[in-house]
């Protein structure tokens, strides 16, 4: 709620809808070959502007007004060396599915792979408008703690809804490889960061060995999206507590649902996490009201009907798997690939998370080490 006595339906929550910035420096694209391109292959006319959207640390979101018209152009990375996480005709192919059966998914409307255009492959999709939250809440914005419980539900419930989706209705019954999911992560993920080494942080490496020596068997597959937090989930702005759309699929698949629920509970930041922990927050999960950790798996379990296993596992998985993402935007970021300053940080980000995955396995709980 906003600082009154307004409701989460109020109509304020308008002046909350996610707002873009000026381009950052180096990542700036040609207007002139993009209004060439679009003009070709598109429907639309008049002025074309570009801006950027400030979260993220993976491809590159940009707000395009061409005329009255907003979409949404998604690109690559410069210097990344992991191409499968910046495959755009995947993410494209994916929305373009799943768009016309599920309302939360962006509708996809051009892919480009044409390098004379912008020297790398993008995709236009509609932009919807809505509140997004990240580690710090939109300015003037409030949350009382019914609020932010009813958030952390619908939050939980959009993923158990994803995951139940038929992918064989949706057209994507081929899509991925589910069979020995499992493995292929922990040996992917355990690769990529040997590719993407800079320093000597033998927590990472331990944390490998555990989940490779603790690996349990496969569990049910579902459409997973991979990334799934609260600054992917884009909320209704004249009702906070409503879903209206999940934003960057590049990572999607089917797999074990389980490890993208780890996923989600790596992101999941409790009041009583570590103070280094804090700094890798990505959400208003600390607040007043805000689910615990197990009270997320708890309800997931529920609305899914699934068996969990050891969530644990899953748990730690997941911090190990964002502990090499941030090592990987770490190696760009040394190479001098991207001058984007916020990536210098990035590998202390590695060091909290593995630590931090390492002290979960040995507690065998979700609950903070503070507890």
């Amino acid at each position: 709620m906003t600082n009154s006595d307004s409701k989460p339906g109020d109509s304020d929550k308008a002046d909350f809808v996610d707002k873009t910035r000026a381009v950052r420096a180096g990542e700036e694209l040609d207007l002139v070959a993009l209004r060439k391109h679009l003009e070709a292959n598109a429907e639309g006319s008049g002025e074309l502007t570009l801006e950027q959207f400030p979260g993220g640390h993976s491809n590159l979101t940009y707000l395009l007004k061409w005329g009255d018209r907003e979409l949404v152009l998604r690109t690559p990375p410069a210097g990344s060396k992991v191409k499968t996480a910046h495959d755009m005709s995947r993410e494209y192919k994916v929305l373009s599915k799943l768009a016309p059966v599920y309302d939360k998914a962006p509708a996809p409307l051009l892919f480009c792979d044409d390098h004379s255009v912008l020297g790398k492959d993008f995709y236009l999709m509609e932009r919807i408008r809505g509140v997004v939250l990240r580690k710090r809440l939109p300015a003037g914005l409030d949350l009382d703690a019914d609020t932010a419980r009813k958030l952390c539900e619908v939050f939980v419930d959009t993923l158990a809804e994803l995951h139940m989706l038929d992918l064989d209705a949706i057209g994507l019954g081929d899509f991925g490889k589910p069979a020995g999911y499992i493995e292929r992560q922990i040996n992917g993920w355990t690769k990529r960061y040997a590719g993407s080494k800079t320093d000597e942080i033998p927590e990472v490496e331990q944390i490998a060995k555990w989940l490779s020596d603790n690996m349990p068997e496969d569990g049910q597959a579902s459409l997973i999206h991979n990334d799934f937090k609260f600054d992917n989930v884009i909320l209704d702005p004249h009702d906070i507590t409503k879903v209206i759309g999940i934003l960057d699929w590049e990572m999607c698949t089917s797999g074990d649902s389980r490890m993208d629920l780890g996923t989600s509970l790596c992101y999941w930041i409790e009041s009583t996490d570590s103070q280094p922990m804090q700094m890798a927050r990505f959400g208003p999960t600390t607040m007043p009201g805000m689910m615990t950790r197990q009270e997320l798996v708890d309800r997931y379990a529920e609305k899914t009907g699934r068996d969990i296993g050891d969530p644990v596992y899953y748990y730690c998985y997941g911090l190990f798997k964002t502990a090499v993402v941030a090592q990987q935007i770490y190696y760009r970021f040394a190479q001098g690939l991207t001058k984007d300053e916020r990536f210098a940080q990035m590998i202390h980000a590695v060091r909290i998370l593995a630590e931090h995955a390492l002290n979960a396995a040995e507690r065998g709980s979700l609950l903070s080490g503070a507890n």
